[in-house]
């Protein structure tokens, strides 16, 4: 059987070429065109074959090689060794809550990984407890431990990772390990990581639209200093260092409640969502025009704030899912921050 009549690679596709080639000769052992120990072309055939370079058929080749489904014989060539189905990878996937965004991380991943992977999505609510009964039911079972580490302390305050969690997560092997979202700078050794900076981004984008921002009179953002699932001290400390730099007076609140009363000139950055609803309730109520009589920016982008015209800074959700399964994919252990930016709408 020719092989390359079976295999497509899209010259316009996000997928790398060395990847399509991969997926393809999996696709065909799928399928029962090839079976265990058929020999599979060599480099040089399918490479001319396919009209692609020697070194993309060898990086294709080094996938299936790494994944135990092709094995290559001194003198002989290649050989299928194992089926897919049987090589899928197995990754535990933790995430600290179940929300709209958190999923569009999820579902980008899936997407990205396809049928090479069978994933275990488990949510551990910000608990430590949970967390370490999750590692310790997948015992040493999984290829790969996606982690997104925001834990709650006994105060319901923001932590990345418990004195127990460090313990826990120093047992699994750094190549396994693919840390997301927040980052562990208390974390030793080389290993995965797409991360947020969440000081640095929200002053970014902050920066990014000071002409905008300044036309406000003062800055207010509510930020829940203890919380159920809390959020990052690091985003406060962004805000703070944006407006004394940027010289603009500001105001730290605890929550945007249904009777809070609006004033002309402000502007109002909320993070949970339930203070976004408030704060649009109260300015309906008030009278109060967004963009025009008071400004609101909003943490975390999500399909119903571009409905409602809500200017949000955010991270790119759907690429930070994306690059952490390319990063699985192609076993690179790299520390990627990812994309960060203020999407502007009528609220600002």
């Amino acid at each position: 059987m020719k092989l390359s009549a079976h295999i497509d690679v899209d010259e316009g596709s996000r997928n790398p070429k060395y990847r399509q080639v991969a997926d393809g000769i999996i696709d065909i052992i799928l399928a029962g065109k090839l079976k265990l120990n058929d020999r599979v072309p060599s480099i040089n055939l399918l490479s001319e074959e396919l009209d692609l370079s020697r070194d993309t058929i060898e990086k294709a080749y080094n996938i299936l090689k790494e994944r135990g489904i092709i094995t290559s014989v001194k003198g002989k060539g290649y050989y299928v060794t194992k089926t897919p189905t049987s090589s899928r990878l197995k990754i535990l996937f933790l995430i600290n809550k179940l929300s709209a965004y958190k999923m569009r991380i999820y579902n980008s991943f899936l997407n990205t990984i396809g049928e090479r992977a069978h994933t275990n999505l488990q949510v551990y609510h910000c608990d430590e407890s949970l967390f370490l009964s999750f590692l310790d039911e997948g015992g040493k079972a999984y290829d790969y431990y996606v982690i997104m580490p925001h834990f709650k302390t006994s105060s319901l305050r923001h932590s990345s990772a418990t004195e127990e969690v460090m313990l826990a997560l120093n047992t699994i092997p750094r190549h396994k390990l693919l840390i997301l979202d927040n980052q562990l700078f208390d974390l030793t050794g080389e290993y995965a990581e797409v991360y947020q900076d969440f000081k640095e981004d929200i002053y970014g984008a902050l920066k990014e639209g000071h002409e905008r921002v300044a036309r406000y009179r003062k800055l207010v953002i509510a930020y829940p200093s203890r919380s159920v699932y809390p959020y990052p001290r690091r985003i406060l400390h962004g805000f703070r260092k944006f407006c004394v730099e940027a010289k603009l007076p500001f105001e730290v609140i605890e929550e945007f409640g249904e009777d809070m009363v609006l004033e002309k000139g402000t502007l109002y950055l909320t993070i949970p969502e339930a203070d976004l609803v408030n704060l649009v309730r109260s300015a309906r109520d008030q009278g109060l025009q967004p963009g025009k009589d008071i400004g609101i920016i909003s943490y975390n982008e999500t399909p119903l704030k571009d409905l409602l015209g809500i200017t949000t800074v955010s991270t790119d959700f759907v690429e930070m899912g994306r690059k952490t399964a390319e990063l699985l994919g192609e076993k690179r252990l790299e520390r990627v921050k990812n994309p960060f930016s203020i999407l502007y709408r009528d609220s600002l």
